[in-house]
């Protein structure tokens, strides 16, 4: 039977199919008993594979801790990882609402350190909450740790509730890195919104100097047991110790591969297709007329921004190549690059496939990100594919990449840090490019229409998505977009 038949049966049977997966949940437990006591079934518990990681930080302040935890964080959850950061002076901001000076942080100041202690517990309690009842599998411990009894603390809490531990350490030693960390980073805190630069700057290196008598590096003798990485001046050099798992190796890929550097990322799909203007969905075809006309303005746009050493990545489609061609320069294609399979759906127009097949058309109603076009790929599977992308742009410096609306979406998605919900319902308009310039903590994006005319492809959110439907449901109140 082809799945046109088979989706046709269903529509004209009962509908017993429901649409019983969440958008966030992906564990089933069995509807059997096994003839156990109902009053026994509540206390089973589902046996995973790989217990939860708690990472954990150390190193002096302004040494781009908390810039690693936060581009972990956002790697590890577009990963489809559930991950959280806990910053331990978030938690200090919030006890102690004024700063005063660097006297806080001194080793013989006994209020401060108990504040501290108890700022750093509180954290640890919330973590033990994230991965033992909020179904979070990586928690980050973002604070300065630099004594051994501080960690040893922190691997007695993780052994006591069954956690994996991993510390990353960064340690830098040249002054121009810290000073521009201090001025880029540590000057935009709430600590400093009442100094002007030359005070704030003083207290904050008072501030290090407080830490620096007591700080205890990880050690390749002392420390062989525990798992961990060493980052030595911003990347320049390495030490990994004692990886003990996938997501451990992961980490330790991902940390590898990120830079400082100062660059930009320009963002684009390939100029307006025939495709496009027949309202119909993936295929190969070549560009319109506009299209064409657009991947001239954009050869122009790119030559009046006198990029440095620019690369240019495209698909293995027809339509993104074209429009790279028109730009004259050399340029790299990839297959990962290439547009989300739409199965079955390939080449039809969204009432089409609403027609053919009604049931996958409400399905994708109720999780476009998970959901997987019949013979063809998910959003989920896109991520997934698109991995070593990302990999490579963290390494590089300033590149173009021309791609296809789903794929823009998820890299975009990865860069602002948006959620499996936000990320199939991103507007990536054509014949747009954005920019994207990474910063300390986030992202600044900016968006430049090149002013060529171009369809619409974009298809809004459905306003009545209920995930606890039925497949009957879902088939009564099919939205008009998909």
């Amino acid at each position: 039977m082809n799945v046109t038949e088979d989706n046709t049966e269903q529509c004209g049977n009962s509908l017993t199919r429901e649409l019983t997966q969440t958008p966030l949940k992906k564990i089933w437990v069995p509807s059997s008993t096994n003839g156990l006591p109902e009053r026994h079934i509540s206390q089973r518990k589902v046996c995973m594979t790989n217990c939860p990681t708690l990472i954990v930080t150390v190193g002096l302040p302004a040494r781009g801790k908390t810039y690693i935890s936060k581009k972990l964080t956002r790697y590890l959850n577009w990963i489809d990882v559930p991950t959280k950061e806990f910053n331990v002076g978030q938690y200090r901001r919030e006890c102690v609402k004024i700063y005063k000076s660097f006297e806080f942080f001194r080793p013989d100041n006994e209020e401060g350190l108990k504040i501290r202690k108890q700022c750093a517990l509180a954290a640890l309690n919330d973590v033990r909450q994230f991965l033992t009842d909020e179904g979070g599998q990586v928690a980050v411990f973002d604070a300065t740790n630099t004594t051994r009894e501080r960690r040893e603390t922190i691997i007695r809490f993780a052994e006591q509730n069954g956690f994996k531990v991993f510390f990353v350490e960064s340690v830098c030693e040249d002054p121009d890195v810290i000073a521009e960390n201090i001025v880029q980073v540590k000057l935009g805190s709430p600590d400093y919104t009442h100094c002007n630069t030359e005070e704030a700057v003083a207290d904050f290196m008072k501030r290090i100097k407080c830490y620096e008598n007591s700080y205890q590096p990880l050690d390749e003798e002392l420390d062989r047991d525990l798992s961990f990485i060493k980052i030595i001046d911003v990347g320049r050099r390495y030490l990994v110790n004692r990886v003990q798992d996938h997501i451990q190796s992961r980490i330790v890929y991902y940390l590898m591969n990120i830079h400082i550097t100062p660059r930009s990322i320009y963002l684009c799909r390939h100029g307006e297709s025939d495709l496009n203007i027949k309202g119909r969905i993936g295929g190969d075809s070549g560009l319109s007329a506009r299209g064409k006309e657009f991947a001239k303005a954009l050869g122009q746009f790119i030559q009046s921004q006198n990029i440095r050493d620019l690369k240019v990545w495209t698909s293995q489609m027809k339509r993104t190549i074209q429009t790279a061609e028109a730009l004259g320069v050399q340029y790299e294609q990839w297959k990962a690059l290439n547009e989300i399979d739409a199965g079955v759906c390939e080449e039809l127009m969204y009432e089409e496939i609403q027609q053919r097949y009604p049931l996958e058309f409400a399905l994708r109603d109720q999780d476009k990100y998970r959901y997987r076009y019949p013979k063809g790929e998910s959003y989920e599977d896109l991520v997934q594919r698109l991995e070593p992308v990302i990999m490579e742009l963290e390494r590089q410096e300033n590149v173009l990449v021309i791609c296809h609306q789903a794929v823009m979406r998820c890299l975009l998605a990865y860069f602002l840090d948006k959620t499996a919900e936000e990320l199939p319902y991103l507007k990536c308009t054509l014949h747009t490019v954005l920019k994207l310039t990474p910063m300390a903590y986030g992202c600044k994006v900016e968006s430049v229409c090149l002013n060529v005319d171009a369809v619409n492809t974009h298809r809004d959110r459905p306003s009545n998505v209920n995930v606890h439907r039925t497949a009957e449901d879902a088939l009564q109140t099919v939205p008009p977009h998909f």
